[in-house]
């Protein structure tokens, strides 16, 4: 039931994402929306990668299940990348808004690689899964490393 409540939330959220940019009164605000819609996403991210690596049994519903969420959520905190939201309590490094070209090219690639996760998860094979979980997870350590501070 958990799992059920958190991919219909996963889904309400991807479609209030559209107006969500328009939403933020204050940067503070977009700051707050960007860290839940990361936190969100890492943790079911997370939790296939635990089954890819085998420290979290195989289960097959479950993987596709939070590959789906980590897909739907992988589209929402862009819009929260807006002026003025490049300070205060953020990691995010100021390359983002200066470099903002390869910063949407590598969030688009990881919004790719996260529907090749779904669509391997929900063949029910970990090892379709652990071939698409390697490129995915390479895609947000390269956003990591390049426009997140430590």
């Amino acid at each position: 039931m958990k799992k059920q409540i958190a991919f219909v939330s996963g889904l309400l959220a991807l479609l209030l994402a559209l107006p969500a940019a328009a939403q933020f009164a204050k940067p503070e605000d977009a700051i707050k929306y960007r860290k839940a819609s990361f936190t969100v996403m890492s943790a079911h991210f997370g939790r296939v990668g635990a089954m890819a690596s085998g420290r979290a049994p195989f289960d097959a519903k479950a993987a596709a299940e939070n590959a789906d969420i980590a897909m739907a959520m992988s589209k929402l905190p862009w819009a929260a990348f807006t002026e003025g939201s490049d300070k205060g309590d953020t990691r995010a490094k100021p390359e983002i808004w200066r470099d903002s070209a390869k910063y949407n090219e590598l969030a688009d690639k990881m919004q790719s690689e996260l529907v090749k996760l779904s669509a391997a998860a929900k063949q029910g094979n970990l090892d379709a899964l652990k071939t698409a979980f390697g490129p995915a997870a390479a895609t947000c350590k390269n956003c990591h490393d390049n426009f997140r501070k430590d």
